[in-house]
């Protein structure tokens, strides 16, 4: 990445830092006029820097995307394969039915817009991660057999969007992915 210079790294902060407050009270769909407006910069400045509404997305989630991949990668060598992709995924839908817009960049599918070759794709980025999560749970037998991890987020995923208006979102999705894994991962008894 060639070295911005200082007015572009403010404009690029001040347009995220706008960016997160206008999707946390608007959610995914909040205008991107506005957000320009709001920071003070033109729509040029911020289309230079966020050239679509899933990288705008996808910048706004990163942290949170990145934690997410981290606290996978921590739990990869856990003993019970189960309870350490069970974390993973509660932790997934727990965020993605309280911060607003994170379930919708999730569902975002990179192939699908001009942007694809975008470095920060969320759902590639927890797909990457999740991967060795998944494959030790199937090789443990503590998966149906086909399940991917795709299937996975695609499954929290649509929790999160059905929960997020919820009064108690997190723990309305944390309760219907437990009815969810017990037909994707009945515990073995």
């Amino acid at each position: 990445m060639p070295v911005q210079r200082a007015d572009a790294r403010r404009n690029y902060g001040l347009l995220l830092a706008v960016a997160k407050e206008e999707i946390a009270a608007h959610g995914p769909e909040a205008s991107m006029e506005q957000i320009a407006r709001t920071a003070g910069v033109g729509s040029a400045t911020l289309r230079r820097h966020f050239p679509s509404r899933r990288a705008l997305l996808e910048a706004v989630f990163r942290e949170r995307v990145e934690t997410l991949c981290a606290h996978a990668r921590e739990l990869t060598g856990r003993s019970d394969t189960r309870a350490a992709l069970l974390e993973w995924l509660s932790a997934i839908v727990a965020d993605a039915a309280t911060i607003r817009g994170l379930a919708t960049a999730l569902t975002l599918d990179p192939t699908l817009d001009g942007d694809a070759a975008h470095e920060y794709c969320c759902s590639a980025q927890l797909t990457e991660a999740g991967e060795p999560l998944v494959r030790r749970a199937a090789d443990d037998g503590a998966l149906a057999p086909g399940v991917t991890v795709a299937d996975l987020l695609t499954l929290i995923t649509g929790i999160a969007l059905a929960t997020e208006h919820r009064p108690d979102a997190a723990a309305e999705a944390d309760r219907l992915l437990g009815l969810a894994v017990a037909g994707v991962s009945p515990l073995r008894g």
